[in-house]
């Protein structure tokens, strides 16, 4: 449920077109239903914009399948990450317009159609091997209603990759760059653009990588301005934060 839902049931109790009980009984599971073994926090969409989202690993099947049906009785649109293929054969079987992305492990349901932003988000990754997170990233984007495009496989190793598409740098108003190995993709981005960077260390590389630990150093201790850092492998969270700063850029825009 969302500001508009319930903006349309005090609507309809101020015309007398809705009883006060059944709207107190439309509003019960505010702020939150408790499943048990799960509280759905009903109240997500409203403090910050978008449902709460469903982070598969460590949790069954059954609990899974609970929480997306609590979710579906709001028909707000559904975000699951890390979602392994037995998951999503699970969900089908209850919401079938579900989708999976399967490269980056995440499954959307859309209960309402996305209006899509004017203003770009731009996912660069450095190399092939980082496109999983690459892709977690451009999923949630798109699902918070996000107009993104990707650029994939040109980090510094042939930096004339990059340099050849500074168009599209300079054409996004966000741009997330996703690396592993010493992770020197953020700063190159960073130097070259006038516009937030939000970078993404992954895990990949050899030994000395540390599963993606070098690559968040080197991204922490950047000397380019304007790079934020969220956690090893975490696209998600790279997305969110754009999504944040995209929609506040989008509605300054319409404003002004």
């Amino acid at each position: 449920m969302n500001k508009e839902d319930i903006r349309v049931i005090l609507e309809k109790v101020k015309k007398g077109e809705l009883e006060v009980d059944a709207a107190a009984s439309s509003l019960k599971d505010l702020p939150f239903k408790d499943l048990g073994f799960a509280k759905v926090d009903n109240h997500r969409s409203l403090r910050n914009g978008f449902p709460e989202v469903i982070y598969c690993e460590g949790k069954s099947l059954d609990e899974i399948e609970g929480i997306v049906k609590e979710m579906l009785k709001h028909e707000n649109n559904i975000l699951a990450s890390r979602a392994e293929k037995e998951v999503y054969q699970r969900i089908k079987e209850i919401a079938p317009e579900a989708v999976y992305h399967e490269r980056p492990k995440m499954i959307f349901i859309e209960k309402q159609k996305l209006k899509k932003t004017k203003s770009k988000i731009l996912v660069v990754s450095g190399g092939t091997s980082d496109i999983p997170v690459a892709e977690e990233a451009v999923v949630t984007a798109e699902a918070l209603g996000n107009s993104v495009e990707r650029l994939y496989d040109v980090g510094v190793a042939g930096i004339h990759r990059l340099l050849g598409n500074l168009d599209k740098l300079n054409d996004a108003e966000v741009i997330i760059t996703v690396a592993g190995m010493e992770g020197a993709l953020a700063s190159v981005v960073g130097g070259l653009v006038d516009k937030p960077v939000i970078a993404v260390p992954t895990s990949v590389g050899y030994g000395a990588n540390f599963g993606g630990v070098s690559a968040l150093l080197t991204m922490l201790n950047s000397c380019a301005s304007g790079i934020g850092v969220v956690n090893i492998d975490n696209g998600f969270g790279a997305a969110y934060l754009a999504s944040t700063i995209n929609l506040q850029i989008e509605k300054a825009r319409k404003e002004g």
